[in-house]
């Protein structure tokens, strides 16, 4: 162990220990063997306090540190991500944890679980070994993203959905689906929330981590505004009372039993703010409005909504010019 003399006049020694340096002064210089006790001294001092924790410990410090900043659904998500983690990786030492270790519960994970579930536990997990172990560099590879193209509700479907529930208690809230909101938005409206045609968007009912329903601020800012409805849907309202009263998980079983009473192909509730947007693009609505009413929080993620929208455009445009272009050429 080398003794460095300082240009104070003062000797140290270093010592990394999994991934970080320690040190130790003297005023003197010391002999080995009184650096090399300094030394484990102030190593013991370290495993002391670091060495006991496990990964499962560490998760919950994590998730303890952010339940005033983050949703309650996101710390329910956090909390599931821990119990979905094998005991093998849970009760191992953060310290010990390598990238290797990690690479190889990715692994595990990816023969289990979609590319996007693997993805968003390790994001977990290596936010979590940030927070504890910053000295530890992953160097993972994950699973290869899948293009998936889920099913858009078409004007037809929307058309046949909403004649289906005319004068049911879901007709309200499938309705106010069809105009951009989230399932958690609507069933978080209340009268008060009803402006003339006006609808106020500004909070969410949620699950958090014991299960239960909750109503929280928006999922992000950009989700706090106003939306202008029908009179017609704003009288209907008035007259009924409220909104919706129903479980919020009644809402997607009524509708999957819609999908198959018709004959069409399913899609979540959710899927119809992806209508909306799309609808709203073809009908020719600035982008920065669809942004506005559907309450994104950026248009990177909005597009990506509606692509199918804009690349049927696109292929309807090549279509035409084609067209053009042959009748330029006959003769």
């Amino acid at each position: 162990m080398k003794i460095e003399k300082l240009p104070s006049g003062s000797y140290r020694i270093r010592k990394m220990y999994k991934g970080k340096t320690y040190t130790v002064v003297f005023d003197c210089k010391p002999t080995q063997k009184e650096a090399m006790q300094a030394m484990a001294a102030e190593l013991d001092k370290v495993k002391e306090k670091h060495d006991s924790m496990t990964f499962q410990a560490a998760a919950e410090k994590y998730i303890d540190s952010k339940k005033n900043v983050i949703s309650p659904s996101t710390t329910l998500g956090y909390k599931k991500i821990v119990k979905q983690l094998p005991e093998t990786f849970l009760t191992r030492n953060i310290y010990d944890i390598t990238s290797l270790d990690v690479q190889k519960e990715i692994d595990c994970m990816s023969k289990k679980c979609s590319p996007k579930t693997v993805r968003n536990r390790y994001g977990f997990i290596s936010a979590v070994l940030g927070a504890f172990y910053s000295n530890l560099k992953l160097n993972i590879t994950l699973p290869q993203k899948i293009k998936n193209e889920p099913y858009i509700p078409s004007r037809e479907d929307v058309k046949k959905i909403l004649e289906k529930v005319k004068g049911t208690e879901f007709e309200i809230p499938i309705t106010l689906a069809c105009y951009g909101m989230r399932r958690s938005e609507i069933c978080a409206l209340t009268l008060d929330d009803l402006d003339a045609d006006i609808i106020h968007i500004n909070k969410a009912l949620v699950q958090n981590d014991s299960l239960e329903w909750v109503i929280k601020t928006t999922k992000t800012t950009s989700s706090t505004r106003n939306i202008v409805i029908p009179v017609e849907l704003a009288n209907k309202i008035r007259e009924k009372g409220y909104i919706y009263k129903g479980h919020p998980n009644q809402l997607l079983k009524h509708l999957t039993k819609l999908e198959k009473e018709l004959d069409i192909p399913h899609f979540s509730l959710h899927k119809l703010r992806h209508y909306f947007a799309s609808e709203m693009s073809t009908l020719g609505v600035p982008d920065a409005d669809i942004l506005r009413l559907g309450g994104w929080e950026t248009d990177s993620v909005m597009k990506s909504v509606y692509r199918h929208s804009m690349m049927e455009k696109e292929e309807n445009a090549k279509r035409e010019a084609a067209e053009k272009l042959r009748n330029a050429l006959l003769p």
